[in-house]
């Protein structure tokens, strides 16, 4: 099997949770679930390829993540303990410490370079109750992006009602975005110009040849004269030239 990449989140497998809360506004933390890290493992791996194990140490309850390496025929482990913090006191200790596990193997790393998150307090629905902020808001990740160093380079997240609360703007992506705009913009005016003079020659090459018919000059008396292959190599200004001779040349003798 060999090292495989494990894929960067996407928007609807990242979760917002309220971190701090105050009158003025609130914070976000980003999370991913013990369901992502699954199926990312099935996905990654296959679901026959990688195991779980739990046991306790020193009082703590730590998860051992094995993943099958089919070069080298042995089970690649890595462990990490579940804790109970403010933040996660609605989570076991074995969903964390599984989910730790999971971020030493790779998936949802790049969590870990999210930006600073602030909602103010006019994009949210901040009350008191019991002598604490709350907020019932509900909040979602629905854009983001990640730069080639697999960080966040840009991050949209809105509430229940689907209104923006915050956006990160990706300056690389929209820059890329930029040129090719310009790219394209240029392009057409490059066309609308080749168009242009496209018509202006046909426009040249119509007069010329009424008055070569008129006059009953040859048109390869004309080229040689302005030492010119064809009309359509003929400039303004000796198409100009041209023209000036030929209307004062009699027309021929019907």
């Amino acid at each position: 099997m060999g090292q495989k990449e494990i894929r960067l989140l996407r928007a609807n497998e990242i979760e917002c949770r309220v971190g701090f809360i105050s009158e003025k506004g609130l914070s976000l933390l980003l999370y991913k679930d013990a369901r992502v890290d699954m199926k990312i493992l099935d996905e990654v791996y296959g679901t026959n390829n990688w195991q779980r194990s739990h046991e306790v140490i020193g009082g703590n309850l730590y998860c051992k993540v094995s993943i099958w390496d089919e070069e080298k025929k042995q089970w690649i482990p890595k462990m990490d303990v579940g804790t109970k913090s403010n933040t996660e006191k609605e989570k076991g200790e074995a969903s964390d410490s599984f989910k730790r596990a999971c971020f030493s193997h790779g998936i949802g790393r790049e969590l870990y370079t999210a930006p600073f998150i602030w909602v103010s307090a006019g994009k949210a629905n901040i009350q008191m109750r019991e002598n604490r902020y709350v907020t019932t808001d509900k909040f979602t990740v629905s854009s983001i992006s990640y730069n080639e160093s697999r960080e966040i380079a840009g991050l949209t997240v809105i509430n229940q009602d689907g209104k923006v609360v915050y956006n990160l703007v990706d300056k690389a992506a929209a820059q890329k975005q930029n040129n090719a705009k310009s790219e394209t913009s240029g392009q057409d005016v490059q066309r609308q110009e080749t168009a242009g003079a496209g018509k202006q020659a046909a426009a040249y090459t119509e007069a010329i040849n009424k008055e070569l018919a008129r006059t009953g000059i040859a048109l390869d008396t004309v080229l040689q004269r302005y030492g010119v292959a064809s009309l359509g190599e003929m400039d303004e200004g000796t198409y100009r030239k041209a023209m000036n001779s030929l209307r004062r040349t009699k027309s021929k003798a019907a």
